[in-house]
Parts: structure tokens; sequence; C-alpha cells
């Protein structure tokens, strides 16, 4: 790859990557992929996340919180266990944390409650957040708005909503996070034309790995997993669409992912 490129969202914890993850981490790194942020999901997956990042430093970060899916789960001694986790230096940000009212895997109120309790986290912390939204943008705003100016930075990662939802978010001055899943000639259309409306300062891109396999990858892995050593292709996708040269965005993406992450590589 022409030059660094950060993945600031790859599910290493998965059992997908449980036979290989070293190899895998190792690839991506040799294709640029210079920087990634490993997502916590449940306390356990965090504490998980923070193990496997802990053995690359300045490379590999990671995420500590609850995702929506799994807010039913949540005990009120979670979140200082959270906290806890939110000490160590290669902790990056809170989260995954939000709403998915697509699946409803836990009850919405339960939901609501266990992302505004993330959210103050984030800002009791001075950290970032990394959020998710799925059928669920207006109580997400409703949520998340009134917050919106105590937090350092936030951003709703693998976007798939509509111009009006990435407008909204953009008021609100989050980053925008985008996949694979824009290489998807069935469903990702629309949103891959609105990565070219992002501003320069607030794209950022990600895998979502073991998810979110690229459809246009060729030739296709036989395992069909997605793998951060992808994430360059998703750069070289959204450059064309901005009609920027791929070196350039890397560039910014780069610089980018730092300024969320209030890091510097």
């Amino acid at each position: 790859m022409m030059l660094p490129v950060f993945d600031i969202g790859v599910n290493l914890t998965s059992s997908q990557f449980a036979k290989d993850c070293p190899e895998v981490i190792d690839s991506a790194l040799q294709a640029g992929v210079a920087g990634m942020m490993v997502t916590g999901t449940t306390l356990a997956e965090s504490q998980a996340a923070s193990q496997i990042a802990q053995q690359y430093p300045n490379q590999l970060f990671c995420t500590a919180g609850v995702h929506p899916h799994y807010a039913c789960e949540f005990q009120p001694e979670d979140l200082d266990k959270l906290r806890a986790l939110h000490a160590l230096p290669h902790v990056l940000a809170v989260g995954e944390c939000g709403l998915d009212f697509n699946r409803d895997f836990s009850p919405r109120d339960v939901q609501q409650a266990v992302f505004e309790q993330q959210i103050q986290l984030a800002i009791a912390l001075g950290k970032p957040i990394f959020m998710h939204q799925r059928d669920a943008h207006d109580c997400f705003m409703e949520v998340i708005q009134p917050y919106s100016q105590q937090l350092k930075s936030a951003v709703v990662h693998c976007f798939t909503g509509t111009q009006q939802e990435m407008q909204d978010y953009l008021d609100l001055g989050f980053y925008i996070g985008f996949t694979g899943w824009i290489c998807d000639e069935r469903r990702g259309v629309e949103v891959k034309a609105l990565t070219a409306q992002v501003p320069d300062n607030r794209l950022l891109i990600e895998t979502d790995a073991p998810y979110l396999l690229p459809r246009d990858l060729k030739p296709k892995p036989k395992s069909r997993r997605n793998e951060p050593k992808f994430l360059p292709h998703i750069l070289t996708t959204i450059a064309d669409v901005r009609g920027e040269a791929p070196e350039a965005l890397a560039e910014q993406i780069w610089h980018n992912s730092q300024k969320f992450l209030q890091i510097t590589l």
C-alpha cells in the first residue's frame, strides 16, 4: 500500500480468527494497514481485545464497551470493570455501543440505558466513543444529541444509512466510518455514493472483519472471511468515488484516525 492506513474497527476476537490471528495481523501490517483498533463488544470480548492489542504496541489498539445486542447482559458492576480496562494505555475508545432496532436482541429501553451509561463514561474519561446504529436513527439522535458537545470525538461506524442520517451525524461533529459494504453492488450503491459527500476531515475507514468481505474483491478468499489486509481495497474504492489520488486519501485518513483516537503515531 502507498501510505499507512488505519482500520478503526476489526473484530479480531471473533472465533473465525481463533486459529490464525497472529498471521492475520502480520498480513495486514505487510499490506500497509499500520494501525488497527480491535473492537470490544462485551466485557469479556473487550478484555480479549485488550490482550490482543497489548501484544502489538503502537500498531494495535482496542475499544472496550458493550454492543446493543448484549445490553441485556450488562450488570451494574460491569461499568467499573469497563472503567478499569480504560485505564490501560492501548484501550482508546468506549464502545462498541449504540442502538440496534433491526434485530432487537436486547429490549430497546435496556439498549438505550446501557448506551447512555457508556456515553457518560466516555465523557467522564475524556475518550472517543465508537458507536453502532441500525434502524434506530431517531432514537439514537434523541440519546446522543444532548451529550454531543461534551464528547471528545465520536464515530458512527459501519455507516449504511441515508444522506439525511449522515448529515445529522456530521452536524454533531461526528466521524463517519465506511466498510466494504460500499463494495456491494446489490445493497451498497447508495452508501458508496455518499462517501463523496463526507468532508475530508470526517472520513474514516474500517473492514469490520471478519464480516462484510468486499463483494468486488478479486480473487475472493476461499474462506469468504474478511480480513484487515483488505482495507486498502476499501480505500481505493472511496478514492475513485471521490476523484482523489489514493495516496492523498490514505494520508488524510491516517491523520483523521489519529485525531479521532487522540494519539500520535
